[in-house]
Parts: C-alpha cells; structure tokens; sequence
C-alpha cells in the first residue's frame, strides 16, 4: 500500500523585505501568484484535503485566493519561526500516518517531478526525514547544511547562527522537508529558541532527531532555481523571467511563432495553436486561449479571451474576456473592453471600443465608433463616428441592430433603441425611436443655405471696423 502523504504549505510570513502592502505569496509571477504555483506543484501528489496552507498575515486574502483549489488552512496568530508555523497544525495534523512534506510558499519554482523523487527517496530510506538540498556559489541568507563523516546531516545552521567556517559552506538547506510524520510529532515540542531571533527553527529538528539516534538524509538537487525563494522585487522579477522563458519555448516548440520571444509576455496558462505569430511586445494574459493561424500584433494586450483560427489582432490592440470567433480582424488600436463576442469574418477597426456587445458575423465597424451594451446582426455596417449611448444616467440599456443593417457615419443611437433587420440610418441622426425593418431612420436639422452671406458679413465687419477709426 503507498505510504499516505500529507502536505503542509508555510504562507504565514509578512515579507518585510517586499515592501510591500500585499502579503508576499500573494504576488504574481508568471502570471499565477506564489502561492497558487506550490498548491499546483502539491496538488498530483496528495488529494486536496490532505494539504494545508498555513496562513498569518493577510489570511482571508490568502484563502480567497486558493477557494478554489479545495485544500485546507491552518491558522498562525504568531509569527515565531517555522517551527512555531509547524506547531500551529498540531491539533489538524498530528493524528496523521505516513509521511508530512513541508514546504514553503514563495518556492514557485518547484517542481511536482522534484516533490515526487523527495517523497519517493524519503519512503525508501530508513530516515527520520529528508531535505532537499543545493549548492549556491553565493549561499548567503541560507541556512547551511553540515554533515558527518558518513555523509549524513549532522546539522542545518542559519545565517545568523553559523560561525565563520559553516558560513563557507556552499550546501545549502532549501526549507524543503519530507518527515516521517509520527516521529516529527513526537519530537517537535523540543525546538526552542535559543538563537538569536528567538524563533522556533524548524531546522533544529535535524540536531533533536540525531539525540535520538535517528537520522537525516539529504537529496541534492542540481538545479538550484527550483528552490529558489522569493524575498525582494529582484527576486521575483528574475523567478518571473524563468517561468516566461520556459513559457515560450515550449510554445516556439510546439510551433507557434514568437518574433523577438524576449520582448514578449505570456502567462503560464495561455495557450496557443500552431502557426499562429506572436509579434514583439505583445501581452498575452491570463486563461487566454488563442487558435491556429491567427497573427497578434505588435504590442497588443489579451487577457482572459478566447481566439479562434485565423484571428488577426492588429498592433496596439486591448481584448479582455471576449470571445473572438474565427477569420475575424480586430485593430490596429481597438478595445474590447469586456464580455464581448466577435462573429466569424467580422472587422473591428482603428479606436473602435466594444464593451459588453455581442457583434455578428461578418459585420463592420472599420472606424471611430463605440459601441456597448449592444445586440449587433450579421452583416451590418457601422459607420465612423457611430455611438450607442449606453447610460442614462442611472442604468445601461441595450441597442438592438438586425441583420444587413447599415448605420451611417457620426450616428448616436440612444438606447435602448432598435434598428430593424436592413434599416438604414442616415448619417448624423440622432435616433432615439425604434427604426423597422427596411425603413430609413433620419433625425437632425434641415440643411439651410443663405447665399451671399459671406460677402454681406465681411462688408458688415469691414463698415462696422471703419465706424470705430473715424
């Protein structure tokens, strides 16, 4: 029978070096918060219920955030060290078999591959717990891994603790543990706080359990970045470009175009077709899904949308949760703010803003215009300069325009209103009454000519200016 695992998560900490007002695992890199990358690296290795964050500082925020992920919370009132965030889970914890794996959640970088060999090492081994471990030409800030003669850790020493000679020691304790859970309980009342922050360090635990007679192993990870903590803006800059260079190679890999791939930003979860071209600079965010074949513009934003096949996006174009159907051309310089969808083969222009507007296939709006709140057919035209005024003031109301209609340049139809299917709306009206079907909707002034009213002003000036010399 595989040994049980239980998972807890340390997330309680401040992170004062941050500066910031945000709780540290809250921050986001490649596109998913500190946190939310651990619970995934955690999730194939336990079910939900068997991991724990726990959380101190900003919990409510921390929770929300992983609602829904399922797992459970523990509750830090003190922030006294990791083992003090250990102790916490106790009374949730300590009637638990098996094996308890520790980890902490400003580690994003690390891998459910590299859990699976710690869990793996530590079933096959006879020790009380094992740690990953790695070598760091700069090894300052981490706690030092000592060992005996036989190779086996005889200490783990923080920063402030170490003397002179452990400092020099280039193997170094990544905070990552996997214990053999009935012992660590039996045990872990017996770290105390004899160091010089007077917190409870769970690395003292390696020292208690050799009082005991039992030992500790190390797994030695080549790959330093995977331990990689967060503790500065720097840090989580460089994790953040790790995450996005992964990101587009395996998206170069799989066959998608990415010209100039350093300039280029894409979130861990978007995903994109074959043949498809990311030109530089472009921003793509979020659970954005885009085809195959489609081309996304230099230095345009897409957040939370869904492209279909053959979708270009123009340069400087904004979509956020929209739907874009496929053939459909979209920019340059156009928003989607919101909640929109784009029939297949429709045209959005330059400075065309749709907000909350479901758009026809095959229809048009080339230039200058928005529109929202708007039921829109196919086929239809909209003008340059054309406005659906939306808000009244109090709440939004809808437009309604039917199939083949054909709205003329610098309209302004003030909803809620309907354009019957192939209506016309001359160009500069003001519609405020329903137009049906097959009719012309007009509404602005008569035109009026006054000819010679030209000369006959200038004349007026000309005497006007002659009266005040004399």
């Amino acid at each position: 029978m595989q040994t049980p695992v239980t998972i807890v998560i340390l997330a309680a900490g401040l992170g004062t070096r941050m500066k910031s007002k945000q709780a540290k695992v809250l921050h986001r890199a490649g596109g998913r918060s500190l946190i939310g990358h651990v619970v995934r690296a955690a999730l194939p290795l336990a079910p939900p219920e068997q991991i724990y964050a726990v959380v101190g500082h900003q919990a409510e925020r921390v929770r929300e955030e992983l609602a829904s992920t399922g797992i459970g919370f523990i509750e830090q009132t003190e922030a006294l060290g990791t083992g003090h965030a250990v102790m916490a889970g106790r009374e949730r914890l300590a009637s638990l078999d098996g094996l308890l794996v520790v980890l902490y959640g400003d580690c994003p970088l690390l891998s459910a591959g590299t859990l699976e060999r710690l869990i793996e090492s530590q079933a096959a081994s006879p020790h009380a717990a094992t740690v990953i471990t790695t070598l760091l030409d700069e090894p300052f800030g981490y706690g030092r891994v000592v060992t005996d003669a036989d190779g086996r850790i005889a200490a783990i020493v923080e920063e402030k603790a170490a003397s002179p000679e452990q400092r020099a020691i280039r193997e170094i304790n990544s905070g990552i543990y996997c214990f053999r859970a009935e012992l660590l309980w039996r045990h872990l009342d017996e770290i105390g706080t004899a160091n010089p922050a007077g917190e409870y360090y769970l690395t003292d635990i390696v020292e208690i359990f050799r009082r005991h007679g039992y030992s500790c192993g190390a797994m030695l990870l080549e790959d330093a970045r995977e331990v990689l903590g967060i503790n500065t803006r720097v840090d989580l800059a460089q994790v953040d470009r790790i995450f996005r260079e992964r990101k587009t190679l395996e998206l170069m890999l799989a066959g998608v175009t990415i010209e100039r791939p350093e300039t280029v930003t894409v979130d861990l979860d978007v995903r994109i077709g074959t043949d498809t071209v990311v030109e530089p600079f472009a921003r793509l965010l979020g659970q954005t899904s885009i085809g195959e074949d489609c081309r996304i513009g230099a230095c345009s934003i897409i957040a939370d949308s869904t492209l279909g096949d053959g979708v270009e996006v123009g340069p400087f174009t904004i979509i956020g949760t929209s739907a874009v159907e496929a053939g459909a051309r979209i920019g340059p310089y156009a928003r989607l703010r919101r909640d929109n969808h784009i029939g297949a083969g429709a045209e959005i222009g330059n400075y065309v803003e749709l907000k909350k507007t479901r758009f026809g296939p095959g229809s048009k709006a080339m230039h200058l215009a928005y529109l929202g709140d708007s039921v829109i057919g196919a086929d239809v035209n909209i003008g340059a300069g054309t406005i659906t005024c939306n808000y009244d003031g109090i709440k939004k109301n809808p437009t309604l325009i039917g199939d083949g209609a054909f709205v003329g340049s610098n309209s302004t139809l003030v909803a809620p209103v309907e354009i019957g299917t192939g209506s016309y709306v001359a160009a500069g009206s003001v519609i405020t009454h329903p137009v049906p079907p097959g009719s012309l909707g007009v509404a602005r002034e008569r035109q009026v000519v006054k000819e010679d009213w030209v000369r006959q002003r200038r004349e007026k000036a000309r005497l006007e200016n002659q009266d005040r010399v004399v």
